[in-house]
């Protein structure tokens, strides 16, 4: 185990753990780019194809952005008919999200991209070290 009390260690981690993001979210930003798009349009974009039918407060919840954060780059992916708004069958008054045809497409393409990298990380790394990474990630989301 790394001895975070070391600065070298810390460093050594943080380096990694910054390196790794980087190239996790490297190709997924130039398709977003291209799109005139940023990580947060992805990362809407992502929890309303994880959560079909999700409502604005449950995405405001797993976002955990303000009402303001979220406006403006979610009418842009209705704008873009990338994003649906649908009133609720049991509610009228609550608006579901949902991803176009086309939105479909863009967030399983973005989505494929990083699942390659992810596929041959994992491979070379091993089970037991992918078991490690994801509960390092699921810790981190600890409070």
């Amino acid at each position: 185990m790394l001895d975070l009390k070391n600065q070298t260690s810390q460093q050594a981690a943080m380096e990694a753990f910054f390196f790794g993001y980087q190239a996790f979210t490297a190709k997924a930003d130039e398709m977003l780019e291209r799109r005139g798009l940023s990580r947060v349009h992805q990362r809407i974009v992502f929890f309303i194809a994880r959560y079909p039918a999700l409502n604005v407060k449950q995405l405001l919840e797993l976002l955990g952005v303000s009402k303001q954060a979220l406006n403006m780059p979610l009418r842009q992916l209705q704008e873009m008919h990338l994003v649906d708004s649908i009133a609720s069958d049991t509610d009228k008054r609550k608006r579901l999200l949902q991803l176009t045809e086309e939105g479909q497409r863009f967030e399983h393409a973005l989505r494929r991209e990083q699942v390659k990298l992810l596929q041959r990380a994992f491979a070379e790394a091993g089970e037991d070290a992918v078991n490690g990474w994801l509960a390092v990630n699921k810790a981190l989301t600890l409070p």
